[in-house]
């Protein structure tokens, strides 16, 4: 089953609880309850709810990309691509960044998730509040059959463009999801749409997959790459775009 990263969770649940809808103390839970074991710094959200934030915002940068990350230290940015992922808040700044690992002995490994709080400068929001989720849900859609074409040119057994356009399609329901309910009916759309289709390009990258000849194999990686990182980049911008949505701050905008 596909998973969300923890950070859009941890970003859904966080704003939520910044509007008063869940105890701060309680967003772990409500984000992660597939986590065995959950510390590190967490406590920062409580204290960017202190000091009056209204949103928790989501990155996904990759290496070469760190679009939507917001400025700051060569450590954050560092830790943040390595993990794929981090949240943070616009106003004060501040972001913490998960890692994610397996712990325990063998035969009873567990999953735990350690987050580490990072300096940053405040990040203008006027960007996010213009997204167009219509726009955005469109560059995606046609990003998916853009390289879904290119992988069945290529013959790029054994995850061709069409098993990999009828996979992601399929989407997921975001019943199985830990996020809040009453997000934006498109924003939902795009963030199971997106979730799906990266889950799909990245078990297309498995080393174990490969075609007959070695050059199919790379431009089946270089298009799975690139399909992948177009779905992070609208899995955010959704998240995003409910977030701010949960905050107050787009009531007015036409995102269902």
């Amino acid at each position: 089953m596909t998973s969300l990263p923890a950070s859009v969770r941890v970003a859904l649940w966080a704003t939520a609880g910044l509007a008063g809808e869940i105890p701060m103390q309680q967003v772990a839970e409500r984000a992660l309850p597939d986590v065995d074991h959950v510390a590190g710094d967490l406590d920062r959200l409580t204290v960017w709810h202190d000091f009056g934030e209204s949103a928790v915002l989501v990155a996904l940068p990759r290496p070469g990309d760190l679009s939507g990350m917001p400025h700051g230290p060569l450590a954050l940015s560092g830790a943040a691509t390595e993990a794929g992922e981090c949240v943070f808040v616009p106003g004060i700044g501040g972001a913490l960044v998960p890692t994610v690992e397996d712990y325990g002995p063998e035969g009873d490994v567990g999953t735990q998730v350690i987050w580490t709080a990072y300096d940053c400068d405040p990040t203008p929001i006027h960007r996010l509040e213009a997204v167009a989720l219509a726009d955005v849900e469109l560059r995606l859609r046609e990003s998916l059959i853009h390289l879904t074409t290119r992988l069945e040119d290529i013959d790029a057994s054994p995850l061709g463009g069409r098993v990999l356009r009828e996979a992601a399609v399929e989407g997921v329901r975001a019943g199985d999801w830990a996020i809040p309910e009453g997000l934006p009916s498109r924003a939902l759309r795009i963030i199971a749409l997106a979730a799906r289709i990266s889950w799909v390009a990245e078990l297309g990258l498995d080393p174990e997959l490969h075609s007959f000849d070695g050059h199919s194999t790379e431009e089946r990686r270089r298009a799975l790459r690139q399909v992948r990182a177009a779905a992070d980049s609208a899995l955010a911008e959704a998240t995003n775009v409910a977030c701010l949505n949960l905050a107050g701050l787009r009531q007015d905008r036409t995102d269902s």
